[in-house]
């Protein structure tokens, strides 16, 4: 009688190809970031947050003004030192703000700046809504993952088979445009400093998985 063979060989593994794609998008900005900063020093602590709130309240109005979110509002007070003593108090409050009218910027940073903070830095551009962006370079990402795997499987001397995996490589990222505008006082007229909306690129990065066809 012929033995019988009940062990099994082992399978065979489907070779595969495993590609890292990335892509970009970019579109101009419609949302502007601004942070400003209003600080005072005086002997104390009350006298000088007395000081910073006269000179905030000097704001107040820019603040108000149609097309600008207040997004936050933070506070900070310290003494300062000089050779190892107190010699006096600071307090500074730091504005983050979000300009949602862009054909507003212009007159919002005049304003701004008129109320002679101590420190304004933007515009910085970003998107209100990124997702078209986003998909676009989703796209884009696959698109370069296949051109690589394919790459690969010529140089294999096979072909590229469906794709069996994918995953996101890293998390995707929308870098701001940057600009600063100069501080000056008395609501200077800033459109010479052409502050215009600026592109924001969205990118995107995935790992295939791909079958490798003989």
């Amino acid at each position: 009688m012929t033995p019988t063979d009940d062990a099994q060989s082992p399978e065979t593994v489907a070779p595969e190809i495993v590609t890292e794609g990335s892509g970009w998008f970019e579109q101009l900005g419609d949302r502007a970031e601004l942070d400003v900063s209003f600080t005072a020093v005086a002997r104390s602590r009350s006298a000088a947050v007395s000081e910073l709130g006269r000179r905030v309240a000097g704001a107040e109005p820019a603040l108000q003004r149609s097309g600008l979110e207040v997004r936050h509002r933070r506070l900070r007070v310290h003494h300062e030192w000089r050779d190892g003593r107190v010699v006096g108090c600071r307090a500074a409050e730091d504005l983050a703000l979000l300009v949602t009218d862009v054909s507003a910027l212009d007159e919002v940073l005049s304003a701004l700046v008129g109320a002679e903070p101590t420190d304004l830095r933007g515009p910085h551009w970003v998107l209100a809504d990124p997702a078209a962006a986003l998909r676009e370079a989703q796209q884009r990402a696959v698109a370069d993952a296949r051109v690589r795997a394919e790459g690969y499987a010529a140089a294999l001397g096979g072909g590229l088979g469906p794709l069996r995996r994918l995953s996101e490589a890293a998390e995707h990222s929308a870098p701001m445009a940057y600009r600063t505008a100069a501080v000056e006082s008395g609501g200077p007229d800033v459109r010479a400093l052409g502050l215009e909306p600026e592109p924001v690129r969205v990118t995107a990065r995935c790992t295939t998985t791909w079958a490798l066809l003989p």
